[in-house]
């Protein structure tokens, strides 16, 4: 009996927390709106995250949404001096800012209408878009891994999140156009979830439907990410993921592998009785990636291990023979690395897959390569007053070549090679090849583009520049590892050289700046603060660079270690 009157207070108690989730609704909206326009909150005086804290706890069942709003609103100066602020800003990128939340809310009282309205009008203006700072709520210690947040870190944290979707993501207007309701029942899910592991599945969910490649590492700072994502076992095989199988690449266990009868180039077709497919689709709700393209390509790493679907050491795959093309199933397996020498071996896997990777390049007579991660050799021995003379002759060398190659496909490890020389030897002045727009500060949430007389963003500012337009044929290669200023710099190289052909996969479709919003209780959400477009005004972010010329890899392709855009390359030559 004494059980089940608990058990009935439990209950009552969920029951009341649920009902009030209208008020945390109308609560979180209407604090987000506060803490980026009101001067108060907004200038500094009051702390955000407090405010949060100190009020959250007083939000019940019983009271209306317009008593939410007095509760947040009523300890700061709402007496607002001066004249309304007026934003003369052309070109502004306003789709995300949308204040029908309250302004077409029927229960939303006219005095409190009226009250945010005039918020926004005497909003807070800085010199530049304030980033939220680290507090005392986003120590990673704060609370132990196996403690459940209580339920007002919860909602903060879930607040935060929405918070720089609203105001802070640029691309909002590209999130799916069920966001609004999927975030409803995120919030139901907040609300009730019964341990820390649940929580992090609904902050990986919120993340995920951001879209955005730069905010894929959100994941990795889970405290349960290996339990989510299953990772406490690795494959004793390499893959490939495609849309519908995974394709076994290497066998780096062959006396487990050959004891589960895989073979290299079979395909993995079922994970536990669960199509590949399926399983995708469960992962791609956790992972935060701007295109399908960049999604199976992050999931096809080794190292990360994203792929699996339970934490057994041994996994049921559906495999399809590549030598008869027979479909069987068979126990697999798995390894925990607890074993040094299983470590080692996949250690020096990965260190020769790596070295294998990097030796793709072209040699040849007739063709300058110039590969974007491994810039920085061109001057890594030259002192910094001779640079100058010594880029301008490994451009003048390159300039004598029929063909100049860029390949693109990783991060650049030296920012001045496209940006400051080639441009400086290449380029026209004025080199227009895209909009950068940058967050407003008269006007949070809304974007403005940064005007090419803003020299240290488009091309540098350099005197008595001289140009020496090339006439042969030029090939840019892409792949989702084009990712941010890899893209950026593409985009650049495209202008420069109108005649270039762009080969190879969708690009990462996440270009600019990268912004970090602390949470609370140790995470952070970082995510594209900037709009990127073609000087057209033509979509990147999702969409990625333009490319003239898709290549497409058969299974035999990769188990050949094959690199098609260098062979398309040299048989342009011949």
């Amino acid at each position: 009996m004494k059980k089940l009157i608990i058990l009935f207070f439990i209950m009552i108690s969920q029951s009341l927390v649920y009902g009030q989730k209208d008020q945390y609704t109308i609560f979180i909206k209407t604090w987000n709106f506060l803490k980026y326009y009101h001067p108060d909150i907004a200038g500094g005086k009051t702390e955000a995250d407090s405010l949060f804290l100190a009020t959250v706890g007083k939000v019940n069942h019983q009271q209306d949404i317009n008593s939410v709003i007095k509760l947040l609103s009523k300890d700061l100066n709402n007496q607002f001096s001066g004249t309304v602020v007026t934003d003369h800003s052309k070109e502004v990128l306003s789709v995300n800012q949308d204040f029908n939340w309250f302004q077409k809310n029927k229960k939303i009282s006219s005095e409190n209408k009226a009250f945010l309205n005039s918020v926004y009008n005497h909003r807070f203006i800085a010199e530049s878009v304030k980033k939220d700072k680290p507090t005392d709520n986003n120590k990673k210690d704060q609370f132990t891994k196996d403690e459940n947040l209580p339920l007002a870190y919860r909602l903060l944290i879930f607040a935060k999140i929405q918070g720089s979707i609203d105001y802070l993501y640029p691309h909002k207007y590209l999130m799916p156009k069920d966001s609004d309701t999927y975030f409803s029942d995120l919030l139901d899910q907040v609300i009730q979830c019964p341990s820390r592991k649940d929580f992090e599945i609904i902050l990986a969910k919120a993340v995920a439907k951001m879209e955005d490649t730069h905010a894929f590492r959100f994941y990795d700072q889970l405290k349960y990410k290996n339990e989510i994502f299953h990772r406490l076992y690795f494959p004793p095989f390499d893959y490939v993921i495609f849309d519908d199988h995974i394709l076994i690449t290497d066998l780096i266990f062959p006396e487990i592998c050959s004891k589960a009868t895989i073979h290299t180039g079979d395909r993995i077709t079922e994970i536990n009785g669960k199509s590949i497919r399926q399983v995708l689709k469960e992962k791609q709700a956790l992972i935060s990636t701007s295109n399908t393209e960049t999604f199976l390509d992050m999931m096809s790493d080794y190292q990360r291990n994203l792929i699996w679907t339970d934490d057994n050491a041994q996994k049921e795959l559906k495999i399809e023979s590549k030598k008869d093309h027979k479909t069987y199933t068979s126990k697999v397996d798995f390894i925990n690395f607890k074993d040094k020498e299983d470590l080692a071996r996949v250690t020096e896997y990965i260190k020769g897959k790596i070295h294998t990777k990097d030796s793709y390049k072209i040699t040849h007579k007739d063709i300058a390569y110039f590969k974007i991660n491994d810039a920085f050799k061109l001057i890594e021995n030259t002192p910094d007053e001779q640079q100058d003379k010594h880029m301008d002759s490994i451009f003048t060398e390159a300039s004598s070549k029929k063909m100049m190659v860029f390949d693109m496909r990783g991060y650049p490890d030296w920012g001045g090679f496209v940006f400051n020389y080639i441009y400086k030897y290449f380029a026209p002045v004025e080199n227009y090849f895209g909009l950068y727009y940058k967050p407003n500060p008269r006007n949070t949430g809304t974007y403005i583009p940064i005007s090419y007389k803003e020299f240290g963003h488009y091309y540098p500012d350099i005197e008595n520049k001289t140009i020496h337009p090339y006439k042969g044929k030029v090939f840019i290669i892409v792949n989702a590892e084009t990712l941010s200023m890899s893209e950026w710099n593409t985009m650049n190289l495209q202008n420069i050289f109108p005649q270039a052909i762009t080969i190879g996969q969708k690009t990462a479709g996440a270009d600019g700046d990268i912004t970090t919003v602390a949470l609370a209780a140790g995470y952070n959400l970082e995510f594209t603060a900037n709009g990127i477009f073609y000087y057209d005004h033509s979509q990147t972010q999702k969409v990625g660079v333009r490319i003239n010329e898709l290549i497409r890899y058969t299974d035999d392709d990769i188990i050949q270690k094959r690199d098609l855009e260098l062979e398309r390359i040299l048989k342009s030559i011949q």
